[in-house]
């Protein structure tokens, strides 16, 4: 192994980490505003309580969050110095204003609203959960920005010492990619926090307690959970238009579909033969990746050795053929995963309007599994936008191998490798203890000796 595949392990590790905790801060937040927006508008106190149970959840995993995140902006210094060198003049501006602007308005305003609770009027303490919120949701939008620049690059031009260099910022703001990429990855924060509800809720109810409670945080975790994945498939889709007009090879790789074809077919399952550019065993349905890539049952969809050939012309020699069997399935399990939060969704919805669900012991049951789905989408869907645009690390103009830095030795890496595996493991089951400890005790009652909110934080 050499540096270049362990620092793409390295990176990897890390982001996954670091991206297990985003999805939950974006849509928690959000969930945690609107219900501090109806305790003070309705004045019941059970909403109260609501926001500072889910609001206490939500900070661990927000203080994990920040931890594992701060680790990966210097690697792009360390294991990938040329990379830096090469695109840090456009990239560099959204992480900048990132952290200026998104990170220092969330942290003040996070740290006001757990301070403020009787200290503030009711209207300015839910203003600032919703702050709060806000600044998470930009946070991403900076980050994928910067992101969005590695999958279409737009708003530069290669200077004379051969680096990227930004031009037109206004570009990097109005790329396509980001208003195709920003929207599903909202929309799948407010499904994780849908089903982080729901799943700790289905505990809660399947044990009888604090029914009044998590009756009505379990209705709202509905509501959200179908908002979220509906709009998760729909965005999905539009991600997906986009990619058959910005990299076509992505999409091929998705598909193992290695020729042209006009109408094209979706593969349903594949036992794939990559070296030899086949299938041993395949279910496709005629025409159906024309109708998702068009919108139209007729369209031409490149095959893999087709745009092999053309990027050779436009490139030079080399192979561009992406990870074709970690693609199909990736996308397959993140496909899957999110249909089986529609259903599961779908009978949460039809057991509560039919007064059913606190009696669905068998649901209730298995119902708390489900938090896993959205951390399965999540991570598939991640790593299926990063390594379907390899070779290329910034798509078109910098391949991978060309990124890593040439000072950095195998070993020096490999040693870093294995402690972030091993403090990042230790953190995930801090993480994953603390926030099943305070799930499972519940809502705190206040007490008379104890102020409000002292409790909780």
């Amino acid at each position: 192994m050499d540096t270049l595949i362990l620092s793409q392990w390295q990176f990897a590790i890390t982001s996954i980490y670091h991206f297990f905790f985003v999805p939950l801060t974006l849509g928690l937040s959000l969930m945690v505003a609107v219900i501090e927006t109806i305790y003070v508008r309705t004045g019941n106190e059970t909403y109260k309580r609501m926001a500072k149970f889910w609001g206490k959840l939500f900070l661990i995993n927000f203080a994990m969050g920040v931890v594992t995140g701060i680790v990966m902006e210097f690697q792009f210094g360390m294991n990938w110095s040329q990379y830096a060198r090469y695109v840090g003049d456009v990239f560099g501006a959204p992480l900048a204003i990132e952290a200026l602007l998104a990170f220092f308005l969330e942290s003040t305003f996070l740290g006001i609203w757990i301070f403020g609770w009787d200290k503030l009027s009711k209207p300015m303490h839910a203003a600032a959960i919703w702050l709060v919120a806000l600044g998470s949701n930009i946070s991403a939008l900076w980050i994928l920005i910067a992101n969005s620049f590695m999958q279409e690059p737009v708003g530069y031009q290669l200077g004379t010492n051969g680096r990227a260099v930004m031009t037109d910022f206004g570009a990097l703001l109005t790329n396509p990619n980001v208003w195709v990429q920003f929207p599903h990855v909202v929309s799948a924060g407010l499904t994780t926090g849908a089903f982080f509800v729901i799943g700790i809720c289905g505990y809660h109810l399947l044990r009888k307690k604090e029914m009044d409670f998590f009756r009505r945080s379990i209705n709202l975790g509905a509501i959200f959970g179908v908002v979220g994945v509906v709009l998760v498939i729909l965005v999905g889709h539009s991600q997906t238009q986009h990619v058959v007009q910005n990299q076509p090879m992505k999409l091929a790789g998705i598909e193992a579909l290695w020729e042209t074809e006009d109408p094209a077919s979706f593969s349903v399952f594949s036992i794939l033969d990559v070296p030899n550019k086949k299938d041993i065993v395949q279910i496709r349905i005629p025409r159906l990746l024309s109708l998702l890539a068009y919108n139209s049952l007729d369209g031409k969809v490149q095959g893999m050795n087709e745009l092999q050939a053309q990027y050779e012309t436009k490139y030079g020699p080399g192979n561009y053929i992406p990870p074709v069997f970690f693609n199909y399935w990736t996308f397959r399990i993140m496909v899957g995963a999110g249909m089986l939060m529609l259903l599961l969704v779908a009978v949460l919805i039809f057991l509560a309007m039919r007064n059913r669900l606190e009696r669905s012991s068998r649901f209730l049951k298995y119902i708390p599994l489900a938090i896993l789905l959205p951390y399965i989408a999540n991570t598939a869907g991640w790593m299926l936008t990063e390594m379907g645009r390899q070779p290329w690390v910034v798509f078109g103009l910098l391949k991978t191998r060309d990124a890593v830095s040439p000072n950095v030795s195998p070993g020096v890496v490999l040693a870093s490798l294995i402690v972030f595996a091993l403090v990042y493991g230790v953190l995930m089951v801090v993480d994953g203890y603390l926030l099943q400890h305070f799930a499972k005790l519940g809502p705190v009652e206040e007490t008379a000796d104890r102020r409000a909110g002292d409790e909780d934080f």
